[in-house]
C-alpha cells in the first residue's frame, strides 16, 4: 500500500487567522475594568470581574493559537522578538496580568502587545 504524504500550513483554510481576535477580547476587558471602576454597585462589580477573567482568558486562547497553529519556524527566524511578545501578552491576560487586577494600565499593555504582535502578523502575510 502506498501512502500519501499531505502537507498544510494551518488547521483550517488559510484567513481564519487574525490577531484582531485576541484584541477585541483584551479591548472588552479594558472596557470591564473601567465599568468597575466608575461604579457603586457591588452586585455590577463582581459581574464585570467576572466577565474580565472570561475575557482574560480568551485573550489567551486567541494568542495561543496564533502562536502554535499560525506562526511557523519561518516567522520565529524572521522575527526573533515574536516568542518573547506572545509570552508577554500571554502572561499579561493572566493571573499577573488582566485576570488577576482591575488596573486599566495592564489592560493597556496588554493592548500594545497584541498590537506589536499583529503587526508581525500583517507583515507575514504580505510575505
Amino acid at each position: 500500500m502506498l501512502l500519501s504524504v499531505a502537507h498544510a500550513h494551518c488547521d483550517l483554510p488559510c484567513g481564519v487567522y487574525d490577531p484582531a481576535q485576541a484584541r477585541l477580547e483584551a479591548q472588552s476587558v479594558k472596557a470591564c475594568m473601567e465599568k468597575y471602576h466608575a461604579s457603586s454597585d457591588a452586585e455590577f462589580k463582581a459581574r464585570a470581574i467576572s466577565i474580565k477573567e472570561e475575557r482574560s482568558h480568551m485573550v489567551k486562547e486567541h494568542l495561543w493559537v496564533l502562536w502554535t497553529d499560525y506562526f511557523k519556524a519561518p516567522h520565529f527566524e524572521q522575527y526573533p522578538e515574536l516568542h518573547g511578545l506572545f509570552n508577554e501578552a500571554t502572561k499579561l491576560a493572566g493571573a499577573a496580568g488582566t485576570k488577576g487586577t482591575v488596573d486599566v494600565a495592564v489592560a493597556d499593555k496588554l493592548l500594545e502587545k497584541i498590537d506589536a504582535i499583529a503587526e508581525i502578523f500583517w507583515a507575514t502575510k504580505k510575505a
